[in-house]
């Protein structure tokens, strides 16, 4: 698809590497940009961005952190979303080995485990990690947003081995089944107690993937306790345009917002689009308006924004960042 206008860029421009180029430009976004305005991606470790943001490519296991360090290196990118510990809580060796590949004031967005944000537990994986645990009614997960569970799993242990680097912990709540009945008073009541529970100190933030939620109830717990409501592009949530018009959503001193699927596009249809995620190949421009308007209201109330783009969103995430880090600075100019 061709790329608009507004969104074309001197990133392929010769005679430049490719790769080169991509940092010269980051080089000078990244300096115009407010030090509150933190891109980033939704993991780093894809063969494709080889020639782009690495410039060897890297064996298909054991080279996590030292891919994490090159990316790092890259001056656009101040954040990066960890994906893989929403799988597994992560092993302090783990977090070792990403605290020393980061450079200071590097903070992480991470997924929190998901056997204490999935309210049913169906799968395999979940049976081998946590085995022979019954189930409530209607197959709840009796970890579902177990507090004393989430310190001694993935708080506690980031905390002490991530130091500063433990930027944000993010809890993904899939899509709950309606016939649960589990309406948006009793979930907010139950955010509640759970974050009551946690330690003070930590940045929280909340994603919900069931649209009723989004109302009264649920902005309040989270204003009450300083925890973020992340603004989410998913196949059935309103777009983060929409998220924005409730007066309610910024609900702390920093926001985090998530380019993750145009909505109504599928997890799976943009796999199977888009890899290997080396070029943009679905510009979504009106995406990219909710998205920075949200980052100019976030600015505009001096607080951290940070922003994490997928590469199911466009077709590469690095490419999305940059169009954003440029539109930004072109409208404030």
């Amino acid at each position: 698809m061709t790329m608009p206008d507004d969104l074309q860029g001197s990133l392929f421009d010769e005679p430049l590497d490719r790769r080169e180029q991509y940092l010269q430009e980051a080089a000078s976004l990244a300096a115009a940009l407010p030090p509150g305005v933190r891109f980033g991606t939704s993991s780093w470790t894809y063969p494709g961005w080889t020639g782009l943001i690495y410039r060897r490519s890297y064996p298909k296991s054991g080279a996590t952190a030292a891919m994490l360090a090159e990316y790092a290196r890259c001056p656009l990118f101040r954040t990066v979303g960890v994906d893989s510990f929403f799988y597994r809580p992560p092993s302090p060796e783990t977090l070792q080995e990403y605290r020393a590949a980061l450079p200071a004031g590097f903070p992480l967005v991470m997924k929190v485990w998901d056997q204490i944000t999935s309210y049913a537990l169906g799968s395999p994986r979940h049976q081998a990690l946590v085995p022979q645990r019954p189930t409530g009614p209607n197959g709840a997960n009796p970890d579902w947003l177990d507090a004393a569970l989430c310190v001694d799993t993935v708080i506690g242990p980031s905390v002490e081995h991530l130091g500063d680097h433990a930027g944000v912990f993010l809890f993904e709540f899939e899509a709950i089944p309606r016939h649960v009945n589990l309406g948006v008073d009793t979930f907010a009541e139950r955010l509640d107690r759970f974050f009551g529970a946690l330690p003070r100190g930590p940045r929280y933030a909340v994603e919900i993937r069931s649209p009723e939620y989004l109302a009264a109830p649920y902005f309040a717990v989270l204003r009450a306790h300083g925890v973020a409501h992340v603004f989410n592009s998913w196949t059935r949530m309103p777009t983060i345009g929409d998220q924005l018009l409730h007066d309610e959503a910024l609900t702390t001193d920093f926001t985090v917002a998530r380019a993750l699927l145009r909505p109504g596009r599928t997890f799976n249809d943009a796999v199977e689009a888009f890899a290997p995620y080396d070029r943009l190949q679905d510009p979504f421009p009106e995406g990219q308006d909710d998205l920075l308007a949200l980052i100019e209201r976030a600015v505009g109330h001096a607080t951290t924004i940070f922003v994490i783009a997928n590469n199911r969103y466009e077709g590469s995430s690095p490419m999305t960042i940059a169009n954003l880090a440029r539109r930004f600075l072109r409208a404030a100019a």
